[in-house]
């Protein structure tokens, strides 16, 4: 990073929130396998950590650190773009019996 690092706002710590969320985790987990065409058998529920959560937004994001969200537009936009399927995911899995 360069000498002066860049402070998170807002968006860097709901982004550190929603990595350190367990649903988020396992949404990580079901959408690679639904991406890769993978069985439960090869991606267990459970892969993904928080460390995996950030890696994976930060290349989803374009970013080197969560902190860019508040300072990058197009980074802000795809964020909320993922919160936004995250809930949509989070709200269908939990309507379903």
């Amino acid at each position: 990073m360069c000498a002066e690092q860049t402070k998170g706002g807002k968006l860097a710590r709901s982004a550190a929130m929603l990595c350190q969320d367990r649903a988020f985790q396992l949404y990580l987990d079901k959408r690679r396998r639904y991406k890769h065409g993978m069985s439960v058998a090869q991606l267990p529920d459970g892969t993904h950590n928080a460390d995996d959560a950030r890696d994976w937004l930060c290349a989803a994001c374009n970013i080197e650190s969560r902190a860019e969200l508040d300072h990058n537009a197009q980074a802000a936009a795809t964020f909320r773009t993922i919160q936004q399927r995250f809930g949509k995911w989070r709200y269908h899995s939990q309507a379903e019996p």
